[in-house]
């Protein structure tokens, strides 16, 4: 694998890892800064010690000023990618305002803003490489994740959109959607970070980047492809099912 990537990072650019101080992100930063600079972009600084090829800027998703995407650290940089975002298993009932804006804004709304400021990079007939962390959730109703569900749903259309866009102006450049169902290795549900568990899929994830895929869906033969066309069959059941299943998880209570 790591023969692979090597031959595929010969792009000569540097890499910008938006939420990369932990989970996937940190471990794509990590993987990425073998072969080049990386600029690690998060709201907090990494638990651990950083390569000196790698550059830390801090940024909160949540303000109004994203010019740091126009600076002297952006300059140099080919490769995008994009996992900061966060989830709570909850009932719709349960989540506050603030909550729902704040999810909303940083699982979406800044995603949709960081591409547009390397959108005429995306666009060009230069190689650029994209990806952008989804989720399965996108794809389906996910009962007790209806909001974090419906922000990975209007990214997964969004990638969807600007990859036939992209098509038809005649790059070869394209947008990743990369839609895992849960990970292990992550905080994501308020467990520990485990590099060790998270790094080979980060290595999968540049894999497919670097391929300039569209869609990377982690167990898709194995798991996803089958729950899917449930879903599609019938997705009230589905739903149903995907309800009782967490509710059963151990991960919730429900008020």
């Amino acid at each position: 694998m790591e023969r692979k990537i090597e031959k595929l990072l010969q792009s000569g650019g540097d890499a910008l890892v938006v939420g990369g101080s932990n989970g996937v992100g940190l471990a794509v930063a990590l993987t990425l800064a073998r072969y080049c600079h990386v600029v690690i972009v998060d709201k907090v600084l990494p638990a651990i010690s950083l390569p000196a090829n790698v550059e830390f800027l801090q940024f909160d998703l949540t303000g109004e000023d994203f010019s740091l995407f126009d600076g002297n650290s952006m300059k140099s940089v080919d490769k995008l990618i994009i996992t900061a975002g966060f989830g709570r298993l909850a009932l719709f009932k349960d989540y506050s305002e603030e909550l729902l804006v704040n999810m909303m804004t940083v699982n979406a709304t800044a995603v949709m803003r960081i591409v547009r400021h390397f959108y005429s990079r995306i666009l060009s007939v230069n190689d650029f490489y994209c990806s952008v962390m989804v989720s399965i959730a996108g794809f389906m109703s996910s009962p007790f994740f209806a909001v974090y569900g419906a922000s990975k749903a209007a990214l997964k259309i969004f990638i969807k959109s600007l990859n036939v866009e992209l098509l038809k102006e005649g790059t070869s450049n394209r947008i990743l959607n990369v839609s895992p169902g849960s990970l292990k290795g992550t905080a994501f549900n308020g467990q520990n970070n485990d590099l060790s568990q998270v790094l080979p899929f980060a290595e999968e994830l540049i894999m497919h980047m670097m391929n300039k895929e569209d869609l990377f869906i982690p167990q898709y033969e194995e798991v996803y492809r089958q729950v899917l066309e449930r879903y599609a069959v019938d997705f009230r059941a589905e739903g149903i099912h995907s309800y009782e299943y967490k509710q059963n998880s151990g991960r919730l209570k429900i008020k």
